[in-house]
């Protein structure tokens, strides 16, 4: 028996038989412009007085009447179970299934963005300050580290004087300013100190860690870095051993 289902999207009629519409449970895709619909609901009469119904032939209806003349019994069912669906029968993807892979997108793209944060932590934290109380609360438990960020061409020396320390021989007392220009906070640095003599030929060199040049701070404010915009005063004492030291040289860099 042929019925015939009405496309209410474009209009297109299509010839089809009732193994056909329960393929699907009556569900189909237009072969016209894919749109799907329930082909059981959008059935209509065939052959109505004054009226004329263009249809367009099923891609599949020829296999099915094949398949009722063959002389092997149940052939023809058996030929309708293992045949392609025609395209305006394509399988339509159930509501679960598609929650199902919006849900593993967005899992993945909530772990990559987790990765990043992880990876990024400290440039996160110190261009973002809002975002450094809970950056903490999340390397406390992860067991991670949150430094300042670095950046050497943004720091400076701003001022530097080395004297002889009149009240002991021998020892002489460095007093520098360091200053970062970023608008964020940055790591101390490392400072290499050298002595130099009348000839400019170097006699000693030591390199200054921020534990040494700033002994009176804890660890946690060496930690947190030299703020933005903000200096930091230094003094450091040495003992030179009696060397002829009548100048001296000195930059920063990181380790």
């Amino acid at each position: 028996m042929n019925l015939t289902t009405r496309c209410p999207n474009c209009g297109t009629a299509f010839r089809v038989q009732p193994v056909q519409l329960s393929a699907r449970g009556g569900k189909v895709r237009c072969g016209k412009c894919t749109h799907v619909f329930d082909g059981v609901a959008a059935l209509v009469a065939e052959d109505q007085p004054g009226t004329q119904t263009e249809t367009e032939p099923s891609p599949q209806l020829a296999l099915f009447e094949a398949s009722r003349k063959s002389p092997i019994g149940g052939a023809g069912e058996a030929a309708n179970e293992d045949a392609p669906v025609p395209e305006f029968l394509d399988e339509i993807v159930p509501p679960r299934r598609r929650i199902a892979w919006a849900f593993a997108v967005f899992l993945a793209l909530l772990t990559l963005f987790a990765q990043g944060v992880y990876v990024f932590r400290s440039d996160i934290a110190g261009k973002i300050p809002e975002t450094r109380p809970y950056l903490e609360a999340a390397c406390a438990t992860l067991k991670c580290e949150l430094r300042p960020l670095r950046s050497p061409k943004q720091l400076s020396i701003e001022s530097s004087d080395l004297q002889a320390d009149g009240r002991r021989d021998s020892v002489i007392v460095l007093n520098a300013v360091l200053r970062n220009q970023a608008q964020y906070a940055q790591e101390y640095p490392a400072l290499e100190l050298t002595l130099t003599d009348e000839r400019d030929e170097a006699v000693a060199r030591r390199v200054l860690l921020p534990v040494d040049y700033l002994a009176g701070q804890s660890a946690e404010q060496i930690a947190r870095g030299i703020g933005a915009g903000a200096d930091a005063a230094l003094r450091v004492y040495f003992d030179t051993g009696g060397l002829r030291a009548i100048g001296y040289r000195m930059y920063l860099f990181f380790r």
